[in-house]
């Protein structure tokens, strides 16, 4: 068994995208809560300075910077993006390319991982504040979360405000991460953290925040159908192995199957197996 490469991870996360709720989930929380959060940002400034990190291949930053230009008509909006996978950095610009309504925003692509930035704008001396920073689903997979929190929300100017979402603790994957731990190979090379992990952190540092709950689904059905294609993509995501249905002994692979069926994990739904994967999403105060 062996962990995923850039590539891998990116083919086994569409699997997970194709079969879940996950941006619904975030699209919901856009209508309800966004324009709120928006409005309050900028403090009558002419331009808007946001940060995206580990913005992926860009859906959901354009989103937020739509609902950003709602909220702040004639705004103009400058956009960085720290993001190391070169194959989301250029989906992301090809998405950009074809968007016709992003005239007043700018963007800067850093084809960077949120450590080499840090260290980057360290050792220029010059940090660069900014009214909106987002974090999205991306903490897994940093070094020292702590630290990693402690320098964004650094990078904040006043009345700025920080997004992270984080799975929740009432997600399946908070159940398989606590009780099931032993069922996951060593291969899986991420952190596991649901939103308490970050709350702690925030009341450590001393900052207010506000934290939001939405429910959202994966159906991981055809990780229990044998030789199923999707369902091997779908496993190597949620293992962070490759071809963990084909290379993990058995027993380790039965014993994570019969974890992913108990009702703190999943549910059943019309004959189908619904991973919980409820979201958090947390807005830190400057």
């Amino acid at each position: 068994m062996r962990s995923l490469t850039a590539e891998e991870y990116v083919e086994a996360f569409k699997s997970f995208l194709d079969h879940s709720t996950e941006h619904q989930c975030m699209d919901e929380f856009n209508k309800k809560e966004m324009p709120n959060i928006m409005a309050g940002l900028g403090n009558g400034k002419s331009t808007i300075n946001v940060l995206g990190v580990g913005s992926g291949t860009g859906e959901q930053d354009l989103k937020m910077i739509r609902i950003l230009q709602a909220a702040h008509p004639g705004v103009f909006i400058d956009n960085e993006i720290i993001e190391p996978n070169p194959q989301h950095v250029a989906a992301y610009k090809e998405l950009v390319n074809q968007a016709p309504d992003l005239q007043n925003v700018s963007f800067i692509w850093h084809q960077l991982t949120s450590l080499e930035y840090e260290q980057q704008v360290k050792e220029k001396g010059a940090h660069k504040k900014f009214d909106f920073i987002h974090m999205i689903q991306m903490l897994y997979r940093v070094e020292d979360i702590p630290s990693t929190i402690k320098f964004f929300h650094s990078c904040l100017d006043h009345h700025g405000k920080l997004l992270i979402i984080i799975l929740s603790d009432s997600s399946g994957w908070a159940s398989l991460w606590k009780k099931y731990r032993h069922c996951l190979p060593s291969t899986d090379s991420g952190h596991y953290i649901t939103s308490s992990g970050i709350t702690d952190i925030l009341k450590r540092l001393g900052v207010e925040y506000r934290i939001y709950e939405f429910p959202s689904g994966w159906d991981i059905t055809e990780c229990f159908i044998e030789g199923d294609p999707v369902g091997i993509h779908m496993m190597d995501f949620l293992t962070g192995t490759k071809n963990f249905l084909g290379t993990a002994p058995p027993g380790l692979r039965r014993q994570l199957q019969e974890a992913l069926c108990q009702p703190e994990c999943s549910s059943k739904k019309d004959g189908r197996i619904i991973f919980s994967n409820n979201l958090s999403m947390i807005v830190v105060e400057s």
